[in-house]
């Protein structure tokens, strides 16, 4: 499996992501400044719940700013252990440790992209091929690393 691929392909989704966000962003600011007229105070509370808005998106582009940031960490190389930019083959998936991006098709296959902090990166963590480790009373051997 072509891992430089794989990151093009997770960086292009987190790109896609942020360009949405601030999108979706702008359209709120011209939303919010639409409501600035000379309507009165009734209208603060609808300005103030855009307000909101435009920061909680803020908080999550944020968020998707960072995974972008974390991304280019991760060095291409071959793994013999589960650990950050690994591709851990499971009798139940193929997981690649990089960032919480959830499930991906590359090279016709199912990929799911796990983050290093969430609690199965965790179970499999320092894992070689072969060994087994378990998450939420559940079994899973690793079959194979890349």
């Amino acid at each position: 499996m072509d891992k430089q691929k794989l990151l093009q392909l997770i960086n292009q989704k987190l790109s896609e992501k942020i360009q949405n966000f601030e999108k979706l962003i702008s359209e709120t600011r011209a939303s919010n400044n639409d409501t600035k007229s000379s309507m009165g105070d009734k209208y603060e509370t609808g300005r103030e719940m855009l307000q909101q808005e435009i920061n909680n998106l803020q908080v999550q582009l944020n968020e998707v700013l960072k995974q972008q940031d974390f991304l280019k960490t991760i060095l291409v190389k071959p793994s013999d252990k589960a650990e950050k930019g690994a591709i851990v083959k499971t009798e139940r998936g193929l997981f690649f440790i990089s960032v919480s991006l959830g499930e991906i098709a590359f090279e016709n296959q199912k990929i799911i992209c796990i983050s290093p902090e969430s609690p199965l990166a965790k179970a499999m963590n320092g894992k070689l091929k072969g060994e087994t480790f378990s998450l939420n009373n559940m079994n899973q051997k690793i079959v194979d690393l890349e």
